[in-house]
């Protein structure tokens, strides 16, 4: 009977066992009926490392916690932005492939500068911005999920920034949507059909016009409560106001923390009147938040960006607590990522000695062009000079019958004499593949139709005066100091695990399309990383 008792109980045990692992099976194996893709604007390693003791256990430390945690995905790009990154994280392929360089680019027809996503074609909601996708040029992970979905899914993307909006919804995307620059509204593109209803909501009965004169964003601890701050900028507390007769507040507004909260509200908004993650079909939300520099003088090692990370910390929680309620985080899958840079613009003070100079385009537009001029006869040879590149006067030269890849060769050798100047490269050396000399970082963000005849880079610690580009009128002030930059992924069949080697950030997409069971983005190229 003993015998017969323990066979019964060791029978019950081994179906027992068998129902869980079937269970966890099922549970890992099943699609997230939620996607929460989150882009974080100039996100940085050491400021997490930093703050630790003063962040939430729902956001950052929620994430590092349950999931993967990149400490350093390397984008291996020159110069990557905002726009460039998103791009790069999304594709899973380098600018060069995928068509978004950077935020603008320069038209030599129309001699003018322009964003890469301009398209004259569409129209804007509560914007005069006309801009679309069409300039990518490969599917995204939003793209590929509507696809495997026909249609069904939907996919979102609301962002401070329209670009960036725009990328993260893709090609396929149900809707887009940024803060106007001019009036502070919820705006969107004609080329994407789909208005909800949250958004008219939100402009109409509860619009950022209506509050925003009432807004402040200041310390939310004691000065001294910051760590790492020197002490000689503990002295005063900063608040930023908004004032209605200001031009400008809703430009100062998305520079703030502030812009941060409205996003979460609105991405919440979203989440429930649209009932995503719970149609029982797997539903997209892309979500962009923003951690660049106020001013030059509230950049790196101030308090403003340490208070930053602290509010943007707590919003991620609020996010995280209320899917988890609607929908439930073991059916969702959440990836955050940095866009992999930190923009800082202030130059080191003379008295520290620090090797420095000025490099003015405008002057060395003039130079070059007296050069050409001595060599090929007197003509205005020099077009423009736009973000890193000099424009030649391609049409004189095919006039003259001159062969335009020498005198590329001939401006490249010119400018790499100029004092401040660390490399210059023709375009033609750049695009027949990164050869001696030549760093892959420029090969992998070229475009082709995108850049000029001559790329100039500038020695560390100098500055670049730009008092003629209307797209960016004060002065850059040069640092190639690389920063580690993270990604977390949160998934039900993931373990928390870290990862401290670097990892290209061209395998964040197919890792996403591996977890969801879609294909990769079409122009994907690097193999899924493989997590436990």
């Amino acid at each position: 009977m003993q015998n017969k008792n323990h066979s019964s109980r060791l029978i019950t045990s081994i179906l027992a066992s068998m129902v869980a692992i079937s269970a966890m099976s099922q549970s890992s194996g099943e699609r997230p009926q939620l996607v929460i893709q989150i882009m974080v604007d100039q996100l940085r390693s050491d400021y997490l490392d930093l703050l630790q003791d003063y962040l939430g256990e729902s956001g950052f430390k929620r994430l590092a916690a349950n999931g993967a945690c990149f400490e350093n995905i390397d984008f291996d790009i020159d110069e990557v932005d905002l726009v460039s990154g998103t791009a790069m994280f999304v594709t899973g392929t380098y600018p060069r492939i995928n068509g978004i360089s950077g935020e603008y680019i320069y038209n030599p027809q129309k001699k003018a500068v322009q964003k890469i996503l301009a398209d004259p074609s569409k129209m804007g909601n509560f914007t005069n911005e006309k801009l679309s996708p069409v300039a990518l040029k490969s599917s995204t992970v939003s793209d590929e999920l509507k696809i495997h979905s026909d249609g069904l899914g939907y996919v979102y993307s609301i962002a401070p920034d329209a670009q960036q909006a725009i990328i993260l919804a893709g090609h396929a995307g149900n809707g887009a949507f940024w803060i106007n620059d001019i009036n502070g509204k919820w705006s969107t593109s004609t080329f994407y059909t789909d208005v909800p209803q949250a958004i008219s909501n939100r402009n109409y009965k509860n619009a950022l016009s209506s509050r925003i004169d009432t807004m402040s964003w200041a310390p939310m601890m004691d000065l001294a409560k910051y760590p790492g701050i020197p002490s000689h900028k503990k002295f005063y507390p900063f608040k930023y106001i908004f004032s209605a007769s200001r031009n400008d507040r809703y430009v100062n507004y998305k520079r703030t923390a502030l812009v941060n909260e409205e996003v979460t509200s609105v991405a919440l908004d979203f989440i429930e009147s649209l009932k995503m993650g719970t149609r029982g079909e797997t539903d997209m939300l892309n979500i962009a938040y923003s951690l660049s520099t106020y001013s030059d003088n509230a950049g790196a090692g101030s308090v403003e960006l340490l208070d930053k990370y602290l509010r943007l910390d707590r919003q991620l929680g609020r996010l995280l607590d209320a899917i988890d309620n609607r929908v439930g985080l073991d059916k969702t899958l959440v990836v955050l990522a940095s866009t992999g840079y930190f923009k800082e613009n202030t130059p080191v003070d003379e008295k520290f000695r620090i090797p420095s100079g000025i490099f003015s385009p405008s002057k060395a537009k003039s130079l070059l062009n007296l050069y050409l001029m001595a060599v090929y006869g007197n003509a205005q040879w020099v077009d423009n000079y736009h973000d890193d590149y000099f424009y030649l006067n391609q049409k004189l030269i095919k006039e003259k019958g001159l062969n335009l890849k020498e005198v590329r060769n001939n401006a490249s050798s010119f400018l790499r004499r100029m004092s401040g100047v660390a490399e210059a490269y023709s375009v033609d050396e750049i695009i027949d593949g990164p050869a001696d000399g030549v760093s892959k970082h420029i090969y992998n963000g070229l475009i082709a139709n995108h850049v000029g005849d001559v790329i100039v880079k500038v020695m560390p610690g100098w500055t670049i005066s730009q008092t003629e580009d209307s797209t960016n009128p004060s002065s850059k002030h040069i640092r190639t100091a690389a920063i580690s930059t993270p990604a977390y992924i949160l998934h039900p069949s993931i373990k928390a695990q870290k990862i401290t080697s670097p990892v290209d950030a061209t395998l964040l997409a197919p890792t996403i399309s591996r977890l969801l069971r879609i294909r990769s983005p079409n122009a994907a190229s690097g193999k899924p990383f493989i997590l436990e």
